[in-house]
This record gives structure tokens, C-alpha cells and sequence, in this order.
């Protein structure tokens, strides 16, 4: 509803009104499409606890991302002071002008047409969403690279993505996106929902969850940061020892560190708030899962006397911090911190 391309629907023979009706993806004529994330809350007792839950003061402006026909929209304008809904599908921003219109809720809502992942953003207070599960990482790091910060983002997502999001240290789904969320938020489940709530329903259980966004951010290189912790993930259950032996991930170090060294240049932390915030964004993308298989998965020989030396540098830097034999699926923000620390003191860097 809110992200993902929307296709022109094509007129259907005999197509008719008593037709829709007999269709159960279909709400005041409107069919939904499940390919693009359109599935509708449909119990009003959830919407009410959404709404509750959220934590909505009078004064807020709240964001609505894929409001749909503008159930969860009604709740949102009667418990903040305006709302900011942002619909991908024109048929839906028609209904949700034509839902409201002439009533003394319609000069508090403004409804933007568009991608969510594209536009602008305005400033809010809070985010109150039920979004298409398919932009939910790239939607969570557009989020929390938004300035000003909000005070909080409650979202409906795949349960599964969900409970990444929350996982702890030790937790079967800890993975980089926990590691990367919560180094720049901190992150709640609130409730579990059923698929039945939905209309028509997805073919998973989903989750409320709230984030707030921590402030100030946390000193560190986002580029480097997520390089790290892209590497130590992409085989969370073996020892940082092993990983860092692999010919792969050491032919990656290396090149940057020799670079490095040709161009004499010295890592330079971002300057200002604003600076680190641009590069949040980054951390959204997931297109290497945890524990995926590369190709190149050897271990370094030590036939080459350059990369024998670097290779030894990376390791010291391991024993230094008595991380060779830890496991990333275990470690806290504050283990990758200081490891980050350590390499980059050793000049080795991750971007």
C-alpha cells in the first residue's frame, strides 16, 4: 500500500458490483491485492489497542504509512492532533479522501500519493503504521535516518522480521539487523496478531513493535560499522577466529588496508549528527543473509609474505581483544564496538 510498484489493473469481462461483492478481498468496491502488501485490519479491537498502545498525545502529527481505506486512519485523527498518510495505490487515496470528506476529522488529515521509500518525508511526532512486510527493513532505516528524530515508530511486521528485530544476544534469530536496529534504537515487542485480523489474510502472523530512536547517535562509522558486522554475521555460529581467516574476508581487509596505507589517509569520524545520519540508511540493506554460503569460504594459506604479515595483524588484533574463539551470535553492541575499535586502531578498516 505505502511501497513496491503498482501495476494498472486491467478491466475484467463481466466485471460487475455483484461480482466484488462476492469476492472476500474486496471493502466498499475496492479489491485488494495481496502481491503488493494490501491486507487491511479488519478488528476494530485491535486497531483500538494499535491506538492505545502507541502512546498518542493530542499535540502529536502522526505518520500513517499505507493507510489503506483509512481504518486505523479514523482512530489516529481522533487521538493526535493530525495525521500525515502517505498510500502508494490511488484507489486507496480516493477512498480515504472520499471516507472523510466533509467531516471535522477531513483538516487533519493530508494524504500524500507516493512511495514511501522515494518521498520526502515531513516532520512527525510518532509513526503509526500497518505497512507492506516486503519494504520493511529499507521503511525501518529510512526511519531512523529521518531528521528531526521522532519520538517513536509503532509498525506492524511479519512476525518473523519482528522478533529479529528484538532477538538478544544468544537468541536463535540474533542477526545483523538486530545488531544494526538496536545500535540505533531501542526496540519492543508489543503484541502478536493473528492473521484472521486481516482482510484478505497474509499467509504469516505478524507483530506490533515499537521503536524509539536513541539520540544522540552512537559515535562510530555507520560504513564501517555495518561492514563488520555484515562479515561477522555471514557466519554467526563459527568463531570470529575462523571468519577472520577466511581467504575472502582477509583479501577484502587487505586491499583496504593497503589503499589505506598508498593514500595515506586517516579515518575520520562523521562531524555532526546530521553527518552520521546520512549514512544510517546504509545499514538497511540485507542483501547478504546471515549465515549464507560463499563461494571463496577457504582458509588463507601463508605462502604469500605480505599477506602472511596482514593475516597475523588481523589475528593479533583477535588474540588482543580475546575474541578468537567468541561467536557473533553471541556478542553485544558493545563486543562489536570494541572490536571495530581494535582493527581501526591497528589500521584495518571495513569500507
Amino acid at each position: 500500500m505505502a511501497g513496491g510498484k503498482m501495476k494498472k489493473d486491467k478491466p475484467q469481462r463481466g466485471s460487475s458490483a455483484a461480482g466484488a461483492a462476492s469476492n472476500p478481498h474486496f471493502q466498499g468496491g475496492i479489491s485488494f491485492h495481496k502481491s503488493k502488501g494490501q491486507h487491511i485490519l479488519k478488528n476494530p479491537l485491535l486497531v483500538d489497542s494499535i491506538v492505545q498502545k502507541a502512546g498518542i498525545k493530542s499535540t502529536d502529527v502522526i505518520l500513517e504509512i499505507g493507510p489503506g481505506t483509512g481504518n486505523l486512519t479514523k482512530k489516529l485523527l481522533e487521538a493526535g492532533k493530525s495525521v500525515i498518510a502517505v498510500e502508494l495505490d490511488p484507489r486507496m487515496v480516493l477512498e480515504l479522501q472520499r471516507r472523510f470528506q466533509g467531516t471535522p476529522l477531513s483538516n487533519r488529515l493530508k494524504v500524500i500519493q507516493g512511495d514511501v521509500l522515494k518521498c520526502d518525508l515531513p516532520y512527525f511526532d510518532i509513526c503509526v503504521a500497518n505497512i507492506p512486510y516486503q519494504i520493511s527493513s529499507p521503511l525501518t532505516f529510512k526511519l531512523l535516518a529521518h531528521r528531526p528524530l521522532f519520538r517513536a515508530a509503532v509498525i506492524m511486521f511479519q512476525r518473523e522480521f519482528a522478533m529479529r528485530l528484538v532477538a538478544q544476544p544468544g537468541d536463535s534469530l540474533y542477526c545483523r539487523l538486530s545488531v544494526n536496529t538496536q545500535l540505533l534504537a531501542r526496540v519492543s515487542h508489543l503484541l502478536k496478531v493473528g492473521k484472521n485480523n486481516f482482510r484478505p489474510p497474509p499467509k504469516v502472523d505478524s507483530s506490533v513493535v515499537r521503536i524509539e530512536p536513541r539520540g544522540p547517535l552512537a559515535p562510530v562509522n555507520f560504513k564501517e560499522w555495518d561492514g563488520l558486522v555484515r562479515i561477522c554475521f555471514n557466519r554467526k555460529n563459527k568463531t570470529i577466529g575462523s571468519i577472520f581467516r577466511q581467504k575472502s574476508v582477509l583479501s577484502i581487509l587487505e586491499k583496504n588496508y593497503r589503499t589505506l596505507q598508498a593514500l595515506q589517509l586517516t579515518e575520520k569520524a562523521p562531524s555532526d549528527d546530521m553527518e552520521m545520519a546520512l549514512d544510517v540508511s546504509t545499514l538497511g540493506d540485507l542483501s547478504m543473509d546471515d549465515d549464507g554460503n560463499d563461494d571463496d569460504d577457504m582458509e588463507m594459506d601463508d605462502g604469500d609474505a605480505k599477506r602472511a604479515d596482514f593475516k597475523e595483524k588481523v589475528l593479533a588484533v583477535l588474540k588482543e581483544g580475546k575474541f578468537e574463539e567468541k561467536r557473533s551470535s553471541k556478542l553485544a553492541q558493545a563486543d562489536f564496538m570494541h572490536l571495530l575499535s581494535l582493527f581501526n586502531k591497528a589500521g584495518i578498516h571495513f569500507s
